[in-house]
């Protein structure tokens, strides 16, 4: 898998899509027609990637190894269960982040599919890719614009813990 990374020069993302939302405005959708995602259902998500979870325990941190970052793009009950499912899949909730989207512009933690892969893949460096999956979108600038300090400093963090530390400062 890493030797996979290596040779596209890019962190493989996963997303299980459920095709329970607005095609017009789910990101899940578009990552998916311009090929920076992998389309996978539960069961084929790759149990050596890191799972986004917003109800997950443990804040995602830098020092998080893994062969890639998969999400569930599904309605909020549906995803419960399927999060249910993948209890033996390394699970990560995103810290404080503020949403950009046009839907939930200013509100915290209400990320799309886009803005949590974004924000996972800036946390564990790999910058110029988290850069690539929001250039998709006429306000993914405003994404980090809005969230460029707290970004930085999650990617500066040792742990899990140090990472909490930095979002209590913020809340």
């Amino acid at each position: 898998m890493e030797e996979e990374r290596k040779t596209r020069g890019m962190f493989p993302l996963y997303l299980y899509h459920a095709n329970q939302c607005d095609p017009k405005r789910c990101t899940g959708s578009r990552l998916l027609r311009f090929g920076l995602v992998r389309r996978r259902s539960p069961t084929e998500l790759p149990r050596r990637s890191i799972l986004l979870n917003p109800f997950s325990e443990q804040a995602l941190a830098p020092n998080d190894r893994c062969a890639g970052i998969s999400a569930l793009d599904a309605s909020w009950a549906h995803a419960e269960e399927v999060f249910a499912q993948l209890r033996a899949m390394k699970q990560r909730a995103l810290p404080y982040l503020v949403a950009a989207n046009p839907v939930n512009f200013g509100r915290p933690f209400k990320l799309t599919t886009a803005e949590a892969f974004a924000a996972a893949l800036y946390i564990l460096g790999e910058r110029e890719q988290s850069f690539l999956v929001l250039g998709k979108f006429k306000w993914g600038h405003t994404f980090f614009e809005l969230n460029r300090p707290l970004l930085e400093a999650y990617s500066r963090a040792k742990d899990s813990s140090e990472v909490i530390a930095i979002q209590s400062e913020y809340l």
